[in-house]
């Protein structure tokens, strides 16, 4: 097994920083902001030819009693529970404060090895910086620059060392499977879903827009199949964005969804289908990325409206009949199954190898029944099709002055090679390629 490294401290003291360094990555949000960090975040890192698993916690109030501070200290004492190791970081700039040694009395109880970080020590002697640091009582205070790097070699060696590679280690990889992005507006119950998915209290779920920042990956494991979960910020109004750090929550967000096999849409069935709701669906289709519908908080709705909900759907959500709705309470568990179903659907539509002769079949039996309109004197001539690509699935098809298809007649074609091919959930682009006319250059 990979030993686990939780990197626990006050806030703004660059866990996230650091975080970045092990994992040689721009996977958590860093800025000169406290409380940036909410939720737990993992990711894989690196040391000569040693793996291990890095997580970052939000900035550590262990006196915490209520609001989302709180919740914010229970991800990091889940985070603390699961711990091989704790490096806990200090401000070497700021000093020492009595936050750190109230978080030091909270680790020394927890029965985890502790290794006291101080941060920020680029350019100063560091024995006076790490000198103050000895009051806490956790051994000799290890002084090291997240952002540029000074001391985090040897303070891996040092960790690393209290953890011999075992024989198996080489086949402890985890088979992400698909990613699964789960995207919506603010307050829309996406943590809530994927607690309920994962069966745990994994991300912060609390009655308050914005409380998801970062777009948080968590593999994990259901009916035998792997599946990597990512939770993402509310997407709201552009106009409704103020703040430096949920521009960049955006962003996050969007990434998550270019880069995601599969994405769950939640929508809230309390709330009117709004034009935001429109919006975030209609990325998810410039991408191209299979998508799932969950109509969310399903059972607090009464009948008259569900079907109100409904009529939105199909007046506001129209372009969307590729993909599957499921109507759906987070908080209840309910619908679960059926939308996990959908998923590995649209997964295994979006990466499905489609033959070339049955492609131009059913290409030649959609052009028997229905020709493409005249463009002129000229009427576009489809020869044959073959696959360019997956997630989506891209045809490409050859002819002459295909150029000149109309586009209801592009959408034609889409809705044939999806029913021909079952590729319910999943997106299709279609591609032409016109032949060259060995002519063209000649005179009249």
């Amino acid at each position: 097994m990979k030993p686990t490294l939780v990197l626990v401290g006050r806030p703004n003291v660059g866990k996230s920083t650091l975080f970045n360094r092990l994992t040689k990555s721009r996977d958590a949000l860093v800025a000169d902001q406290p409380g940036l960090t909410r939720d737990r975040h993992y990711g894989v890192g690196r040391l000569g030819d040693r793996d291990f698993l890095v997580v970052d916690t939000a900035g550590f109030d262990p006196v915490a009693k209520d609001g989302i501070m709180h919740e914010m200290a229970r991800q990091a004492e889940q985070a603390i529970a699961e711990a091989d190791a704790l490096l806990f970081l200090t401000d070497g700039r700021v000093g020492l404060t009595p936050h750190d040694e109230q978080i030091a009395a909270h680790l020394r109880r927890s029965g985890r090895p502790v290794y006291l970080v101080v941060n920020k020590g680029e350019g100063m002697n560091r024995g006076l910086v790490a000198a103050e640091f000895h009051a806490l009582g956790l051994g000799d205070p290890l002084v090291i620059s997240s952002a540029h790097g000074d001391g985090v070699k040897p303070l891996l060696d040092l960790v690393l060392a209290d953890f011999p590679r075992e024989p198996d280690e080489e086949g402890d990889a985890f088979d992400g499977g698909p990613a699964v992005a789960i995207v919506g507006r603010p307050n829309v119950g996406k943590s809530t879903l994927i607690n309920t998915l994962l069966g745990e209290e994994r991300v912060i779920a609390f009655d308050m827009p914005g409380t998801t920042r970062d777009a948080i990956s968590i593999p994990f494991e259901r009916d035998g199949k792997n599946y990597t979960l990512i939770d993402t910020a509310g997407l709201r109004r552009r106009g409704k964005v103020f703040e430096a750090v949920e521009k960049f929550s955006v962003v996050k967000t969007l990434q998550a969804i270019e880069r995601a096999n599969v994405v769950v849409l939640v929508l809230d069935a309390s709330q009117d289908i709004s034009d935001q709701d429109a919006h975030i669906a209609g990325f998810v289709l410039d991408t191209g990325r299979a998508l799932v519908v969950a109509v969310n908080k399903w059972d607090d709705t009464d009948d008259y409206r569900r079907e109100r909900v409904k009529q939105e759907i199909s007046r506001k959500l129209g372009f969307l009949g590729f993909a599957r709705f499921h109507y759906v309470s987070a908080l209840r568990a309910q619908g679960i199954a059926g939308l996990l179903r959908s998923v590995d659907g649209a997964f295994a539509a979006a990466m499905a190898k489609l033959s070339t002769p049955r492609l131009t079949r059913v290409l030649l039996a959609a052009v028997e029944k229905q020709q493409p309109p005249r463009h002129g004197v000229f009427r576009p001539k489809l020869r044959y099709a073959h696959q360019g690509g997956s997630n989506p699935p891209i045809i490409v098809i050859h002819g002459n002055a295909l150029e000149h298809v109309a586009t209801s007649y592009v959408r034609y074609l889409e809705k044939s090679f999806m029913e021909a091919f079952k590729l319910q959930g999943t997106p299709l682009r279609i591609q032409f390629k016109t032949s060259n006319n060995p002519y063209a250059a000649r005179e009249n």
